[in-house]
């Protein structure tokens, strides 16, 4: 989650992952007309789609330490990050996906599990969990990647010593309000510690 309330951590890497951008044109054409020139239209929101395995052989070692989780205890985890109805918001909950260089802000759009392998009593010793992920953005976070690109309200900055993300954004956006949307598109990982001498972006809000 954005908020680092709850988190899941995986026991093994994904064999592999998919990440889909999309573009989307107006392809119509006028009376007449032979052939048509695709206007641009809008950016699509970006997938990213890969599999898991949650084991409760003991064959793979736990991620985190603490007693050996079941994989009914893991599908439920799971499913509280990524499936369950926030009742504070009113809506599942927004996600951040971490590995490697992969940093991805998004929604779960599907989730599906397969059980592989069972104990004498029925049950589930492993798991295999297909996953489905749309890019998501507020407003704000919409507007500065459409301007990325604009020069003239763009503003590159160094982090100096007891720089803070709030400050920077009162800064140049007259409000510090803006300090989730700009972590979000530096695609920083800890937006509360910045390292002076890092380099970041703060692009144009329309």
């Amino acid at each position: 989650m954005l908020d680092d309330s709850v988190s899941f951590t995986v026991m093994l890497n994904p064999a592999e992952f998919k990440h889909t951008f999309g573009i989307s044109y107006n392809k119509k054409k006028t009376l007449g007309q032979s052939a048509s020139l695709p206007r641009f239209n809008a950016v699509d929101e970006e997938r990213v789609n890969f599999s898991l395995v949650l084991d409760g052989t003991g064959v793979v070692p736990q991620a985190t330490p603490g007693p050996r989780k079941d994989v009914k205890t893991q599908v439920r985890e799971l499913n509280t990050v990524l499936y369950s109805y926030n009742g504070e918001k009113h809506e599942p909950n927004h996600v951040r996906l971490l590995w490697g260089s992969l940093i991805f802000f998004g929604r779960l759009e599907n989730l599906s599990m397969q059980y592989t392998l069972f104990m004498p009593t029925g049950a589930p010793l492993r798991a295999r969990a297909e996953l489905n992920f749309t890019g998501a953005m507020s407003k704000a976070e919409a507007s500065l990647q459409a301007n990325r690109s604009s020069p003239d309200l763009s503003h590159r900055v160094v982090v100096r010593e007891g720089d803070t993300l709030p400050l920077l954004c009162s800064r140049f956006y007259g409000d510090p309000g803006y300090y989730l949307e700009v972590a979000r598109y530096n695609r920083l990982v800890d937006f509360r510690r910045l390292e002076p001498g890092t380099r970041l972006h703060f692009p144009p809000l329309s």
